[in-house]
């Protein structure tokens, strides 16, 4: 597994009954984490008075309740800064998790440009989110599309890269369906040094497009092949659907990107230590691909 174990500003501390309890900078939540599956004593004082908690509801979906939680805060993760809310189902705008991934990521841009320092290296971001990972590689050295339908999403990371000092980075954010997105940088002869993708297990466009990721993931990750420049750097794929486990996130990344590129594939379950036992949650799967 690959655990994003870098955090100074955040910690699972316990994990029981479906829920987890996390420290966010000076703050405490939580919220309902569907891997927690296990019953152990809660023996920690802030699982009974946290600053926010995330009911969920018998019905679907949920509310949150709130104690001395302010509207928003900040956290840092190395020299990046993320502004935080608590908002719908649960979420907070950051994956923590996620943060190996940017990891590797950064590492393989600043190796690139010490080797080649006047390179541009262009990074295509999709499904992006409020910008983790955009952040991770504009502070590397990338110029990076960032790509999502939602406008909130995209002007929340904005505010983000602004927070970080990486406003005036070279970036281009644009609110667009990312598959159309791609269908036109086919058609513009764009290309990309790497691809960075999030998809969401089920979701809509800005126009109302529909996205079922067990039916159009396979068939994306073979369009985004033909924005990758022959010496592109890596190709990342991340997912919180349980039926796309590592090894169809390798086999399929084998499939669409090695016979066209050679290179190395790995693909492992991301998590997050737990404080209190030493243990790991489980956070989804990622599936790397790199030239090298």
């Amino acid at each position: 597994m690959w655990v994003a174990d870098n955090w100074k500003d955040y910690e699972v501390i316990d994990t029981s009954g479906g829920e987890k309890l996390e420290r966010w900078g000076d703050f405490f939540l939580v919220r309902p984490d569907p891997q927690v599956i296990w019953n152990t004593k809660k023996t920690n004082p802030l699982w009974r008075n946290p600053n926010g908690h995330y009911h969920r509801s018998n019905k679907g979906g949920g509310e949150w309740e709130f104690n001395k939680l302010p509207e928003a805060w900040q956290i840092n993760y190395k020299n990046l800064t993320f502004n935080l809310k608590p908002f719908s189902f649960k979420h907070t705008g950051l994956f923590p998790e996620q943060a190996t991934n940017w990891d590797w990521f950064g590492d393989i841009i600043r190796k690139e440009k010490a080797q080649i320092p006047d390179k541009e290296i262009k990074v295509l971001n999709l499904f992006a989110y409020t910008g983790g990972a955009t952040l991770a590689a504009l502070e590397a050295g990338a110029h990076v599309t960032h790509v999502d339908a939602s406008k909130g999403m995209v002007n929340w990371a904005k505010e983000n890269a602004e927070s970080s000092g990486l406003r005036e980075r070279p970036v281009r954010w644009l609110v667009d369906d990312c598959k159309k997105f791609v269908e036109r940088e086919i058609r513009r002869g764009n290309k990309y040094d790497a691809i960075i993708m999030d998809p969401p297990s089920y979701g809509r466009g800005p126009k109302g497009e529909i996205w079922k990721i067990e039916e159009s993931i396979f068939p994306f990750i073979e369009l985004t092949t033909q924005v990758l420049k022959d010496d592109a750097l890596f190709f990342l794929i991340n997912s919180y659907t349980t039926g796309l486990q590592p090894a169809v996130l390798s086999y399929m990344i084998n499939t669409c990107i090695v016979p066209k590129f050679g290179g190395h594939v790995e693909s492992n379950e991301i998590g997050l230590n737990v404080s209190s036992n030493g243990l790991v949650l489980p956070c989804g799967a990622s599936g790397r691909w790199s030239k090298k």
